[in-house]
């Protein structure tokens, strides 16, 4: 028998509709804004849209300070609070009430480090490590057809896991739909589409127009944390640091096309950012590693 519904339910489902329907923010994104709301409305006992519209600056200082003294780092905290206060704008909305902007409260200070890229060799002994470490060839093929679609198209994890077996087979170019439901074009080198042909030739499962083209071990969609888990077990063969991740491939995808003489607007279209901004941290990474090579050349540097 199903128990009646919780009262914030009436706030939460809304919420988790908006950013997925309207807003269309990716299923990482909604879980992690769904879950920071649904903390606040337990936490601060709401039970209606003018409840949670009410919410002023003190009150998510507080909330903040509860989740801190649980061990939340500057980083997390700061993500939680832009969470928040999106809520708390859509509560204001819901209540109908004029301006329905979110508290004015600052977050903490989070310092941004740059992407660490890995080098084209690293990309590519990556990919042929998880090929011929997995426990069967079509799991092999299958990661580094991931890996490569990463490291050659500039693709985010979570864009690669939502092709489908439409997709296939792979053409020069294939269109992606990355964040907010914005589609882009992006190449498609001859070794990643073959990479892929070989994983559909080998896998189990039939790639069905409208089914994932990338299967787990039973069949259903693979997860982001089998990939990661996959190239965690190759780099430490490799010998490579923790930063080489499956998100370190798309920094290094942007990296050598800069270093190659892309230039910032082409490359912001192929990475799917929606402003400028994100692309030119690159710009960063590239002298910072041309300064790391400097140091590793120059004769003065070594004396």
């Amino acid at each position: 028998m199903t128990g009646a519904p919780k009262p914030e339910d009436a706030l939460i489902e809304p919420w988790r509709e908006y950013l997925a329907q309207s807003r269309r923010r990716s299923p990482h994104t909604v879980r992690a804004y769904v879950a920071a709301a649904k903390r606040l409305v337990e936490n601060a006992g709401l039970r209606d849209w003018g409840q949670a519209a009410a919410i002023e600056g003190a009150g998510l200082r507080s909330q903040l300070a509860a989740r801190r003294a649980e061990g939340l780092g500057n980083a997390s905290a700061a993500r939680e609070l832009s969470a928040l206060k999106a809520f708390i704008a859509f509560a204001r909305d819901q209540a109908g009430m004029e301006g329905s902007a979110a508290p004015r409260l600052r977050g903490p200070r989070v310092k941004k480090g740059l992407p660490r890229p890995v080098t084209p060799d690293e990309a590519t002994n990556l990919a042929a490590m998880v090929a011929s470490s997995s426990a069967e060839d079509w799991i092999g093929a299958r990661d580094r057809a991931v890996l490569l679609l990463l490291y050659g198209g500039g693709l985010r994890i979570a864009e690669a896991l939502s092709l489908t077996g439409g997709d296939v087979p792979l053409g020069p170019t294939l269109s992606v739909t990355g964040k907010g439901g914005k589609q882009r074009v992006v190449p498609i080198l001859p070794l990643v589409a073959e990479a892929v042909a070989e994983y559909v030739r080998l896998t189990p499962w039939p790639a069905g127009k409208a089914e994932p083209l990338f299967r787990g071990a039973k069949g259903g969609p693979l997860s982001q944390g089998m990939v990661q888990k996959s190239m965690a077990r190759a780099r430490v063969i490799l010998g490579l640091p923790s930063t080489a991740t499956p998100h370190a491939l798309r920094h290094s995808f942007a990296t050598h096309l800069l270093g190659a003489g892309a230039d910032l607007r082409s490359l912001q279209e192929l990475l799917g950012h929606a402003s400028l901004g994100s692309t030119q941290i690159y710009t960063k990474v590239d002298a910072a590693a041309m300064l790391e090579t400097y140091r590793g050349a120059h004769p003065r540097e070594r004396d």
